[in-house]
């Protein structure tokens, strides 16, 4: 099979199952939307999904949250992993969105990463999930499923955004980040991929090596 091959046949298979993909964080604006996706990392949607409702009523806005502390943050998110340092990049995060960008939350990648607490896959999620530009986020479940079917090669999050992009049309991207991801969070899982219920196993490079 041909890489060319490989991604049609996976993709042709989400789209068909799942037409139209969205993010499980819970959310009802852009700073919102941020504050869920730096709350996410190396953490469960149903977590963050937990604390935020509270976390949101308290601080609604970038002004708000800017001015707590930290300690008044970490109260909220107490729970997240790594809240201490969750709680500082918020408050720096919100501080930052009131002096340089008027509160509103930015759509670029230069932009989103001068944010305190915001990497290239946070920034990427912005993208994609507020702005619908044609971005794609390899989280930890997207590394390893990209790698794992044989739809990447890459040995670092960047080279396996890189080869995601280079294959997939700029139309579909956006969905394809949460093909992976949830395929990876429900299917492909990284101790015991359930294969046997797998709807890609035969286009998998690691099944089909079995």
């Amino acid at each position: 099979m041909t890489i060319k091959e490989r991604y049609e046949a996976i993709i042709e298979y989400f789209k068909r199952e799942n037409p139209s993909p969205t993010t499980e964080l819970h959310f009802n604006n852009p700073f919102e939307t941020l504050v869920a996706v730096i709350l996410s990392a190396q953490c469960t949607d149903k977590r963050v999904n937990m604390v935020t409702p509270a976390l949101f009523k308290a601080y609604p806005t970038p002004q708000a949250m800017a001015a707590a502390t930290p300690d008044d943050l970490l109260h909220y998110i107490s729970s997240v992993s790594y809240p201490n340092n969750k709680a500082r990049h918020l408050q720096a995060m919100s501080a930052m969105l009131v002096d340089e960008f008027n509160g509103e939350v930015p759509s670029t990648m230069e932009e989103l990463t001068k944010l305190p607490g915001v990497g290239r896959k946070t920034a990427n999620v912005i993208m994609g999930v507020v702005f619908h530009k044609a971005a794609i986020a390899v989280d930890t479940h997207v590394f390893r499923v990209s790698n794992r079917t044989g739809l990447a090669n890459g040995k670092t999050p960047l080279e396996v955004e890189k080869a995601l992009t280079r294959h997939i049309a700029e139309e579909d991207r956006y969905n394809a980040h949460h093909w992976i991801l949830l395929h990876g969070r429900y299917v492909c899982k990284a101790i015991k991929p359930n294969c046997l219920k797998c709807g890609i196993k035969q286009y998998c490079k690691h099944y089909n090596k079995k």
